[in-house]
């Protein structure tokens, strides 16, 4: 079954993600771009160094060049952010990026975009569903790829420079080439290391980069920036002095972050220091957006601004609605995912990197010394995040428990109010809250929890561990 997640369409390679499934929903959006008279624009496409990606976006292609549309095919692998780049800029009403982003590298995916590149919404993605159920295979036909090239169904380009020019444009580049700042680099085997050298190398920092290599097996490793997956980055920055490292997750639309001490830095704190660096270093004016599992840090340092900051649901559509309903500055989630205004209308792990390369060339501030600045002035919050496995029975268990019958274990914190908006919300009467909601791209469910103590995280996931008996399943 195609069904559509938080990040798009993501399955098991060879069990969901085959060539049948993927001609299945390519002829189900070129019968919605049809009906919808967008037909004649023509839809891009890309794809990222997961296996079968290249050959995923070419089996799409050669049933749009049936359908009579034309495919504007990236011919190398790239980021996800170029697609949305290049379905806003040139105006085109549909975008495809072949990629299942930070998921392990046994699945593939495809995510969506529509006019002003942004990630398909609920409503769209629900349609291209119902598209697909309607489907009869027997009307799937594709056209020879050569011969779709010879009749210019489908055409092969690179727009790389033009997305590289749009972020130099928004940067500070002279600032940066002043300072001569060291930088570490992990692509984590993905897509972003020639956007990012090229940018950083043109600003005349001193670029040290590792995992760069085409892996289809992301090193054995997930291709998610976190602690745990980043210690080789850890040591080059600390080897090296390195003023900052960098990584980006498998199609370069998430970040993760080490400081000048060689300490990893949570994306709810990337998130919180670079809304507060365009607020009071750039005098930015603008409302923040979080999902409901980011921190609340946001929230103080908006206030503190005269600025508000909007909580959705998780899944970047959510945020980048919001950003463009409120004119806000800056849209993040937990995960690494940010977005600003003035760029494109989705997560950038690259514009985000570099703006905080800027952010350290235009304050004369390690991000160190940042951080600090930051908690000095509104305090600390401390942030646990638990996984866990389950069947399908125990999920349909958990979900009854949880959100049908709406059942909850003695908490120890007086609490203010409970939200059912995705997941199961709770906050306290402290100002901390815990959130329990079932992933929309893995398998899983998700226990985050932040408080002003961090012993205080550990215990209420424990608490809710226990209540759900979830104990031998993280």
């Amino acid at each position: 079954m195609i069904k559509f997640g938080t990040g798009g369409w993501r399955s098991i390679i060879g069990d969901g993600f085959t060539k049948t499934n993927i001609q299945r929903l390519s002829k189900a959006l070129a019968t919605k771009m049809k009906n919808e008279g967008v037909a004649e624009h023509g839809i891009v496409m890309g794809y990222d160094r997961r296996f079968l990606s290249k050959e995923a976006m070419r089996w799409a292609s050669e049933v749009f060049a049936w359908e009579g549309i034309t495919s504007y095919l990236i011919n190398r692998s790239s980021p996800t952010p170029l697609i949305m780049y290049y379905v806003m800029e040139h105006k085109l009403h549909y975008g495809m990026m072949v990629t299942a982003s930070h998921n392990p590298a046994i699945y593939n995916g495809i995510k969506v975009f529509t006019y002003g590149g942004r990630d398909a919404d609920e409503i769209q993605t629900r349609d291209i569903e119902n598209y697909v159920d309607d489907i009869n295979d027997e009307e799937i036909a594709t056209m020879d790829y050569q011969e779709a090239k010879d009749r210019n169904l489908i055409i092969e380009i690179n727009p790389l420079n033009e997305y590289l020019d749009n972020i130099i444009s928004n940067i500070n580049m002279q600032a940066i080439k002043d300072r001569g700042l060291r930088i570490a680099l992990d692509p984590m085997y993905g897509v972003s290391e020639t956007s990012l050298k090229t940018i950083l190398l043109t600003a005349r920092c001193d670029v040290q980069i590792i995992h760069e290599r085409h892996d289809t097996l992301f090193g054995r490793k997930l291709p998610s920036p976190s602690a745990n997956t980043l210690r080789s980055l850890i040591n080059r920055v600390k080897d090296y002095q390195c003023d900052i490292g960098i990584a980006t997750d498998g199609d370069a639309d998430r970040i993760g972050i080490i400081d000048d001490t060689g300490r990893f830095l949570h994306p709810n704190v990337i998130l919180v220091i670079l809304y507060y660096y365009l607020v009071k270093y750039k005098k930015w004016y603008g409302a923040s957006v979080r999902n409901i599992a980011t921190t609340h840090l946001l929230d103080r340092v908006a206030e503190s601004f005269g600025e508000k900051c909007y909580e959705v649901p998780v899944g970047f559509k959510y945020i980048s609605a919001k950003m463009n309903e409120t004119n806000a500055i800056i849209g993040g989630e937990s995960s690494g995912g940010l977005a600003v205004r003035g760029h494109i209308h989705g997560k950038d792990g690259i514009y985000a990197a570099v703006l905080l390369v800027e952010m350290m060339a235009v304050t004369g501030k390690k991000l160190s010394e940042i951080i600090n600045e930051i908690e000095e002035e509104y305090g600390a919050l401390y942030m646990e995040e638990r996984d866990y496995t389950f069947t399908r029975e125990r999920k349909n268990e958990i979900y009854q428990t949880l959100l049908v019958h709406k059942c909850l274990p003695d908490l120890p914190f007086e609490v203010d109010r409970i939200s059912y908006l995705d997941g199961c919300k709770i906050y306290f009467k402290n100002g901390g809250w815990i959130i329990a909601r079932f992933s929309g791209t893995e398998p899983l469910l998700r226990i985050f929890c932040e408080m002003q103590d961090s012993g205080h995280t550990a215990y209420l996931c424990k608490i809710f561990e226990d209540f759900l008996e979830l104990s031998n399943q993280s």
